[in-house]
């Protein structure tokens, strides 16, 4: 848990996942920054050798392992660093506060300096990383676009991986221009000052969403002892560290080291910031900085407690060695490990034994049934799932048992990170879309967390009966996570407790994995149908994080909160959620949408105008097509193209892997009974028509309960509801089908004495759809037999009644579910 001195010093810093490495080493970065200094009379912006030495002598006896520079270092001063054990995180500087973009000369000389710069340090071991920018104003930013800053950090930070290609490149960021999109670089700096704990937390929790799967460091956090004196100065430094490691930082770097301090041509006099005098004399902050980074991630002395740790497995021999050896290294003082052995025929149970854990072996069952065997079996509040296909970072227990002592969440999850090793497909298969994801309702809080890594309070999991026995394979992570927030609980997030999860690794395993989880889908929304609409399709509230997913083609831009005249502290970009016409191409169901232009298509040899159906289905395959590739390109804008020379093949692979996923989802579905036609259950069918339902009450209950009560019977009788928005002028929508509904509106008489008067008004509803598709195919139908093209006739108005009939049914059916529920409200009224 605890980072060491640089062993070896021509060990260059490596990311992996959320994290910084020296070797086999996590590198916690420990850091101060340096400067800016009085240039001396040539021009050198460092103090003379001797007070340097000096400097980082004191440093390294502080415990400091980093230091952050403003200007391109010269190399003995790297050479000192190296020698008092300190990594350099060089800053390249350029006229950034200026409209740079606006002179091509200007931009070509920038270019020539970083270059430069570069190679003047000549991949010197001391380099932690460059920094290719730092703090471009927002104003400067809003003045050339978002995009043309972001496309000329991407040239900087090509070049500088051009000159030295394993060297960390980042560009230091604040929250005024937050909204700046840099996935390709190594890793997120930020430079933050906020003076209140709980604010500087929450704020750090949104950047690591901002980070996603890079690590996140803060490349200056600071407080002014000029102003809030030398004791609070320590205080809220010690508070600051602590923070930023405990919401999985990889490091923090202290503005400043002295209070001597050049900028602008001017010594700055009236700013205190120093953790040591211009005389180089500590300050108290120093001392407790000393203390702070001596316990991390987290203080030596906490007290932890302890953790079970399951994993499932059936026929997992391929890759569960990977997980329980990852589990030897995981740093924490007090876990179990209990593997269930879900019936495997495979040399599992064997490998299984190799390892320090407790081995259970039961029939296969499922998948359900042996997280709930683990779960029964486990000896502490706290367990932990992970699958066999993934294996912990050192760090996951940690974070994960942090979560839960400060939280009252019930549940917690974190990030899942494919290996980088994995090979070409499995790679692809990480940026296609499918996989296991993590949604969020806030940067804190998860709507849903996947099984390869959640963990839960035992408790609370068996106080909701465990997981569903039906989800054998998937979706019972999906299902257990809205059983617990229907309970009123609350679902977290850590993003530092990160496993590693194997993609597939194979075309065909793919294809039969999103089969599966198509299946998955129609199970839950046999369960959960409130939850879908009538098309069948899913929308998560919350906000879906990972790689892969599918970008709508006419999606909107994406906007950014910038504040009356670009004043806002904080500005942050957002995403309009797309409309229902750009959801369309989405869904599985646009392939059903081709395959009925296809017949429409071929029923032109019997009709030649439908033929112009062949255009139309074009534009459909068009449209998925280029939607493919906008979405493989959004996702390999992470990847370094210029030094990966199988980039074009992966990059068709994958956006294959985009056009069929909703392919193999669609067919899963229809397989597994989730289709446009389904009906869930059956009362029989009642005339479509308005009626006003009556019931006396003789027993007073609030108007919102009686409508719970109602919503709550035809929820037992799983038909698909939904309530009425804040605009909207009826109270529940009862579904039958894919065209028609019927829409309730109540109404309460007080009659005094605790006696109510209901009053229902139930109005069927048909899809508009519905009707214009119908009229269209029956005005079709009557040009078709007027050309005496009786065959193309017959079918196409074969289609207009097909739908017609349909609707009416639908409403017939959603006319029967709610008469039936209102006699259940009858019986209630009456029985009080």
């Amino acid at each position: 848990m605890f980072s060491p001195a640089v062993s070896s010093r021509n060990e260059r810093p490596r990311v992996h996942g959320k994290f910084i490495y020296v070797g086999d080493s996590q590198f916690w970065i420990k850091g101060v920054t340096y400067g800016t200094f009085r240039p001396d009379e040539n021009g050198m912006q460092f103090p003379e050798v001797e007070k340097v030495r000096q400097d980082f002598a004191l440093m390294e006896a502080c415990g400091f392992n980093a230091v952050r520079v403003y200007t391109v270092p010269p190399r003995w001063l790297l050479d000192l660093a190296l020698q008092h054990n300190l990594r350099v995180m060089a800053g390249i500087p350029w006229e950034q506060h200026i409209t740079f973009l606006d002179d091509p000369k200007r931009v070509s000389d920038i270019k020539q300096r970083v270059k430069a710069a570069v190679e003047s340090i000549d991949r010197h071991p001391a380099i932690l990383f460059y920094a290719i920018g730092n703090e471009i104003p927002s104003s400067i930013v809003r003045w050339h676009g978002r995009e043309k800053v972001e496309k000329f950090l991407f040239e900087l930070y090509s070049i500088v991986k051009t000159v030295d290609p394993d060297g960390l490149v980042t560009y230091v960021n604040f929250p005024t221009t937050e909204y700046l999109q840099l996935p390709f670089l190594d890793l997120i700096c930020f430079n933050v000052y906020l003076e209140t704990e709980e604010k500087l937390k929450a704020y750090l929790y949104r950047l690591q969403n901002i980070a996603d799967d890079l690590p996140l460091v803060m490349a200056e956090i600071g407080l002014d002892s000029m102003r809030n004196g030398e004791e609070k100065q320590a205080d809220v430094l010690d508070w600051q560290v602590r923070t930023a490691f405990a919401t999985g930082c990889s490091g923090s770097f202290i503005f400043a080291w002295t209070d001597e301090w050049y900028r602008g041509g001017h010594d700055i006099e009236d700013w205190d910031f120093g953790i040591t005098t211009r005389e180089r004399k500590p300050k108290k902050a120093l001392h407790s900085l000393q203390a702070a980074y001596s316990g991390i991630p987290f203080p030596k002395a906490m007290q932890w407690p302890k953790i079970t740790v399951i994993i499932c497995i059936f026929n997992g021999s391929r890759t569960m060695r990977d997980t329980l050896e990852a589990l030897k290294k995981v740093q924490y003082p007090d876990f179990e490990v209990i593997v269930v052995n879900d019936g495997s025929t495979d040399k599992t149970p064997d490998i299984a034994k190799e390892y320090n854990v407790r081995l259970i072996t039961t029939e296969n069952r499922g998948l359900s049934n042996a997280r709930n065997t683990g779960c029964n079996a486990a000896e502490s509040e706290l367990i932990v799932y992970t699958d066999d296909d993934a294996y912990p970072d050192p760090n996951w227990l940690t974070y994960l048992a942090h979560a839960f002592m400060t939280s009252d969440y019930v549940c917690i999850g974190g990030p899942n990170l494919p290996p980088l090793d994995d090979g070409f497909v499995a790679e692809c298969i990480a940026h296609a879309p499918g996989g296991p994801v993590h949604v969020l309702l806030s940067d804190t809080e998860a709507e849903h967390v996947p099984g390869c890594n959640m963990a839960f309070r035992k408790s609370a999991l068996l106080a909701i009966g465990g997981f569903d026995p039906k989800y054998r394979v998937a979706g019972d992570d999906v299902d257990v996570c809205w059983r617990l927030m229907e309970k009123g609980w609350k679902i977290g997030f850590s993003p530092a407790a990160i496993v590693w999860h194997h993609r597939r690794n194979s075309a065909k395993t793919y294809w039969r994995h999103q089969k599966g989880y198509g299946k998955a889908e129609a199970l839950l929304e046999e369960k959960w149908p409130e939850k879908y609409n009538a098309a069948g399709y899913m929308s998560w509230p919350g906000r879906l994080y990972g790689k892969g997913h599918t970008v709508a083609l006419l999606s909107q831009k994406w906007r950014v909160y910038q504040g009356t005249w670009g004043s806002a502290c904080f500005q942050s970009l957002y995403e309009p959620a797309p409309g229902t016409l750009t959801s369309l191409p989405l869904m599985p169901e646009w392939f059903v949408l081709m395959g009925f232009l296809s017949l429409l298509s071929i029923a032109g040899v019997f009709w030649a105008p439908l033929l112009l159906a062949l255009p139309l289905l074009a534009v459909a395959l068009g449209i998925s097509v280029v939607q493919s590739i906008r979405s493989t390109r959004k996702a390999f804008l992470r990847k370094k193209p210029f030094i990966d020379p199988e980039r074009h093949k992966k990059f068709l692979l994958t956006a294959l892997f985009h056009f069929i996923q909703p392919l193999a989802r669609l067919v899963g579905r229809l397989q597994h009974g989730l289709t446009p036609w389904r009906y869930h259950t059956f009362a029989g069918y009642k005339i479509p028509k308005g009626r006003t339902i009556r019931i006396w009450s003789e027993h007073w209950k609030d108007s919102v309960l009686w409508l719970e009560k109602l919503e709550q019977s035809l929820k037992n009788d799983h038909v698909p509801c939904r309530r009425g928005n804040d605009y909207d002028e009826w109270d529940l929508d009862v579904r039958g089908g894919l065209f028609g509904s019927v829409k309730i509106v109540m109404a309460v008489e007080e009659h005094g004495a605790g006696k109510q008067y209901l009053r229902f008004r139930l109005t069927p509803s048909f899809s508009k759809i519905a009707l214009v598709f119908t009229l269209f195919f029956a005005v079709l139908s009557c040009f078709a037999l007027s050309a005496h093209a009786w065959i193309a006739g017959l079918l196409l108005g074969c289609v207009a009644l097909s739908v017609c009939f349909r609707t009416l049914l639908d409403g017939a059916i959603a006319s029967a579910f709610v008469l039936k529920s209102m006699e259940n409200l009858k019986s209630l009224a009456s029985n009080g």
